[in-house]
Order: C-alpha cells, then structure tokens, then sequence
C-alpha cells in the first residue's frame, strides 16, 4: 500500500457496484453533530442523486460527496460513470442527477464557449465566469475546491531529453514526429488537441483517442509519445514523466465545482451548502492526488477512498 499524506487506512465496502448506475443509499440514523458535518433528520424527504464523470477523480469527488450528503441526512442515490461533460450536464438539466463536480475550465470552454484566449488565468475570476453564466441557465456552481485538475502535455522524462523539450511550444518543430494520445473528445476540445493546433500552431503525425483510464499506460507501453493527462494524476511522479510548461497559457484553470439546477439546491436548503463547503475546504492538490493513487495504484474502490477523506478530515464518525 502506497504510504499517503492522508494517513488513514482507506475502509468501505469495496463494493462499487453502483458504479455506472443508479443505486438508493439509505441515509444513516446516527448523527454526526460532533464531526465537520451536521446530521438533520428533516432532510431525509429530501432525495439527491449524485453523478460524476467517467474517470477515477471524478468518481472519487462523486463518492466524497455522495457519502457526505447522506451524513448530513439526505436520502442519496448513486449515478456515478455518466460519461463526458455534456452527457453529465444534461443528465442534471433532464433531472436524471441532482448535481456532479465539474471543472471551472471545462464549463467555460464547453458550456459558456469562451475563447480559449479569453478565459482568465486567475482561478477566482474563472469561478466567477462560470458561476454567472451557469446561472443564466439554472445552474447553480457552489464555490470550487482549492485543488486544480488541469490538462497538461505529459510524457516520459527520458522522451523529453531525448527531445530537449520543456514547454509546449518546444514541439512546434518535432510534433511532426510525434503520436499525440488524448480522450476520445479531445479532437474537438480547445483545452486539447483543438488548441494545441490552434494556439501553438502543432500538428503531429497522427492523434489517437484512448480511455482516459490508459493516458499513461500508453506512455510507459511506448505507444504514445506524448498525452494529454492530468495534473492530480499520481502516475505522473510513479513513472517518471514530465509536464511541459504551458507558455502560451492555453489550459484555463480547473478547480473542481459542484453544479446544481437552482431549483434543487433551493429545494434542498441550506445544509446542502453548508456540506459542500465543509467537503471542498481539505480538498487540496497533494490530497486529491493521494485519493487519486489509492484506486489508481493501490486499488481500492473510489467508495473506500472517499470514506478514508472524509473520516481523516472528521467529517463523518471514524
């Protein structure tokens, strides 16, 4: 077991079957008044489904929160695994779910189709972008997590010395040589393969979609030469690989934000809120790299994982 900075032994079910689907999760009768979350009996009427995305991160912060909620009282059901961004924001706008994490950047670039020039470098007014354009759809973005999961141009170490690359734009003259592995959207996404074309001008020798699941795999197998991975991802210090610098500041900010129709936050009052902000507060980039690891590397379930944060941090019972 990878020795974590969260320092508790990961407990849970190590069931995930609820994974991908919907599943009731009865709320606990116990109460949490002594731990970072208040437990309130009036809010078991109250019914949430939490969703989340197709990758390991956002199906641990699916289960953060999905196990926090319930703490808090709520009656919860699982709808984690949805798929990309604008399957999971429909699945909220239809009432399927009741809210996902999603990242600031991918709400701009994807729902708000701002410029990927015009996107602020400052997370703050990137929050704020997102939280006044939502709006104007129905959708509430509760305020974000510290931690910030961006897109990144990685590959292995050794690969980049024999490069002599250390920013983006040090590819201009070599992508032509290169195999370039990113996620099955990430041909028309302007945070990847759209606007490393775009705004550095790349065109590499050829672009092949993978589940993000095998972005390193591809790496380390030799199969790709460069991929578009994730900041928080873990495997990036195990197998040795570097981050180019984004010199041109292409990849906006990614602090992760909970969104909610406003109709089901309203009606959900004020615990919800006051939950959320409890959960986000120890979400930093070392923790969330360490959840990252435990189901990436060490295998536990993203359920377990999630437990292990919220019992650490005293937001549930240990």
């Amino acid at each position: 077991m990878l020795a974590l900075a969260l320092g508790v032994t990961a407990c849970g079910s190590g069931d995930d079957s609820n994974t991908g689907s919907a599943s009731s999760s009865t709320p606990s009768t116990s109460t949490a008044q002594s731990t970072g979350i208040k437990h309130n009996d009036a809010n078991a009427k109250t019914t949430l489904t939490v969703g989340s995305k197709n990758f390991t991160e956002q199906k641990v912060l699916g289960e953060i929160y999905a196990q926090a909620f319930q703490a808090a009282g709520f009656t919860v059901k699982k709808a984690l695994n949805l798929g990309d961004e604008k399957t999971a924001l429909k699945a909220v706008k239809g009432n399927q779910v009741s809210g996902y994490p999603e990242y600031t950047g991918t709400a701009l670039l994807s729902f708000l189709k701002v410029p990927a020039k015009d996107i602020p470098t400052d997370e703050g007014q990137a929050y704020d972008q997102v939280k006044s354009g939502l709006a104007k759809q129905g959708i509430v973005a509760f305020p974000p997590t510290p931690f910030t999961s961006s897109n990144e141009v990685g590959l292995l170490k050794k690969k980049a010395d024999e490069l002599g690359v250390t920013k983006i734009s040090d590819l201009k003259s070599k992508a032509g040589q290169l195999t370039l592995y990113g996620s099955p959207e990430c041909r028309t996404r302007l945070d990847c393969l759209l606007g490393l074309e775009k705004v550095y001008g790349l065109k590499f020798k050829k672009f092949v979609p993978v589940d993000i699941d095998q972005r390193h795999q591809v790496l380390t197998s030799g199969q790709a030469d460069v991929s578009i991975v994730f900041t928080t991802d873990p495997q990036i210090k195990r197998n040795d690989e570097v981050l180019l610098e984004d010199d041109k500041g292409m990849f906006p900010p990614y602090n992760s934000t909970f969104l909610m129709k406003k109709s089901t936050a309203d009606a959900a009052g004020p615990d919800l809120a006051a939950t959320i902000d409890a959960v986000n507060k120890g979400l930093t980039a070392d923790v969330m790299q360490e959840l990252n690891a435990r189901v990436d590397l060490d295998k536990d379930t993203p359920e377990q994982a999630a437990q292990a944060y919220l019992k650490q941090f005293k937001l549930i019972p240990s």
